[in-house]
């Protein structure tokens, strides 16, 4: 099943997304500040995100860890 139709895997995907633009942006912090805007601009917005927010992301990694290895 693909993690489109899935909700427990699409918001699994959604926070790996947005931890490993954090992890990237952290790395090197040019490669994502130039593109701001446009389709590439998601990356940068859930750098932001994971930069700003977390304390609340990690919650959510440990949650869904305990989630996906448990109830499954």
């Amino acid at each position: 099943m693909s993690a489109i139709f899935n909700f427990q895997s699409l918001l699994t995907v959604i926070l790996l997304l947005i931890c490993t633009c954090a992890y990237i942006r952290a790395l090197a912090p040019s490669l994502l500040d130039k593109n701001k805007t446009g389709i590439l601009g998601i990356f940068w917005k859930c750098a932001r995100i994971g930069e700003r927010k977390s304390p609340w992301v990690a919650c959510c990694c440990v949650v869904m860890a305990f989630s996906i290895l448990f109830q499954q």
